[in-house]
């Protein structure tokens, strides 16, 4: 049982390890190792996979598990490498301590990996430079440990808790409202969100039904967060920089420990880039088009290739030798987020075109294991050795999940799920909204002989 509401890094890797163990799982594990190329060979109708380290692996069935927030997305930003102190990437943080303090530290991005290490560096550096392009909305974490009295009655619960967040949208309980944002007082309004904000965390969203679909009914909640950033903050110039004026949820909604507070500290200082582009890294720190600033540390919170990032930098070749990439030059296209036309036997974990980063992972992953495997344990019954996605359910299932998220507000931001972080990206809402519907639907799949896939 976890220690604490929100798991540190450590906690979580003890128990990734001791799940290893108690399943003898390290023998099945290569460490350290990453695939290079996977390229299916249509004479024997196998894949072929290659490694880093030299490895060579034929394997009739492939699966990608590679991960939707897992490869780091590094802008070019002209003198990085000129840089003369430590730079470090928030996703691919050192497992030894960093020790900030006395040092000037600059940071770039305001995301969520941002809003959790910003409080925590604030502490320790001499100054801290924050280097801002977009604001975002965040909700206090309200993290703390867990009693054993409170693990006792989650334990006893276990199972009823599982079974009740499979059935919510997001895949995990957050306690939806099912009234109208606009059908209520502005009195009850406001105390359902000083509820939801004094619980802390993503159940912020379930304040009212219409949230993500009422650009009305969000602008209430927005309205909110702004009010408390107004509330923290004392700068009036500062309050501005930090609060967003776009929809609330739309992007991911951050959950923080003292963020915002941490801009009345004397060693902080917010940097617009959007009215003050950066123009370059420096040897000794960074310059805007209006001034340059000096540090010793360069931390990139500049987030992930999101969805497709860790696919797409393995050379992934189907039939006809056609790699991934090119397939997918205009944004990914799937069948149900597991399979893609053109590649036989090739699955995907978690997808685009799933519910992957608008769920609970762990249950969309554990979905997918499950479905994949009894998949392969019926081809392997009925002596069957292919099965492909076809060109015509891929296609209705690529314009259900544009239909769903269009009737959504999530593609009114330009957010990391529809890949605009990244420069050069196909602009694609990738994931799938509502967990209980694609889970319903994986099912009738399944049921009707692997419906939509070419098996053979």
């Amino acid at each position: 049982m976890w220690s604490e509401r929100y798991s540190t890094q450590p906690e979580i890797l003890r128990c990734l390890k001791h799940v290893a163990d108690r399943f003898d799982l390290h023998r099945d594990i290569a460490l350290e190792t990453r695939v290079t190329e996977a390229h299916f060979d249509e004479r024997t109708a196998r894949w072929n996979v290659r490694t880093d380290c030299g490895d060579r692996v034929s394997a009739k069935f492939c699966i990608m598990a590679t991960g939707c927030l897992s490869s780091t997305n590094t802008p070019r930003f002209p003198g990085l490498d000129a840089f003369a102190g430590r730079v470090f990437h928030t996703g691919q943080w050192p497992q030894e301590p960093v020790e900030f303090s006395g040092r000037r530290v600059g940071i770039i991005g305001t995301g969520s990996s941002a809003i959790q290490a910003i409080p925590i560096i604030a502490q320790q550096a001499r100054h801290l430079f924050v280097f801002q392009r977009t604001p975002n909305y965040s909700v206090p974490a309200q993290n703390g440990p867990l009693d054993l009295e409170m693990q006792g009655r989650i334990k006893a619960r276990y199972g009823e808790l599982r079974r009740l967040g499979s059935q919510m949208p997001f895949g995990f309980d957050v306690k939806l409202n099912e009234k109208s944002a606009l059908g209520v007082s502005d009195e009850e309004r406001q105390a359902e969100y000083e509820q939801r904000w004094v619980q802390g965390g993503l159940p912020f969203l379930g304040a009212y039904a219409d949230l993500l679909f009422s650009k009305e009914a969000n602008e209430t909640a927005a309205e909110f967060l702004r009010l408390k950033i107004r509330e923290i903050v004392r700068d009036p110039e500062i309050v501005a920089l930090l609060s967003p004026q776009d929809v609330v949820g739309c992007k991911r909604l951050c959950s923080d420990t003292g963020y915002f507070e941490t801009f009345n500290r004397s060693n902080v200082t917010l940097i617009d880039v959007k009215s003050a582009l950066i123009e370059a890294i420096t040897p000794t720190g960074l310059r805007t088009v209006k001034q340059e600033y000096a540090f010793e540390d360069l931390i990139l919170a500049t987030g992930f290739d999101a969805m497709t990032g860790s696919l797409l930098r393995i050379d992934i070749r189907g039939v006809g030798d056609a790699t991934l990439a090119e397939r997918w030059a205009e944004g990914p296209c799937t069948y149900l987020g597991l399979s893609t036309v053109g590649f036989p036997n090739l699955f995907m974990i978690t997808g685009p075109g799933s519910p992957s980063v608008l769920s609970n992972m762990v249950g969309s992953i554990e979905q997918h294991v499950e479905w994949i495997a009894d998949c392969i344990a019926h081809l392997r019954a009925q002596g069957l050795s292919r099965i492909e996605a076809t060109p015509e359910a891929q296609r209705d299932w690529v314009a259900h999940v544009n239909e769903v998220a269009d009737s959504t507000l999530y593609p009114r931001c330009n957010s990391w799920y529809s890949g605009a972080n990244v420069p050069g990206k196909p602009r694609v809402f990738m994931p799938y909204l509502g967990f209980p519907q694609y889970v319903e639907k994986c099912n009738q799949v399944a049921a009707a002989g692997y419906e939509g896939f070419r098996l053979g």
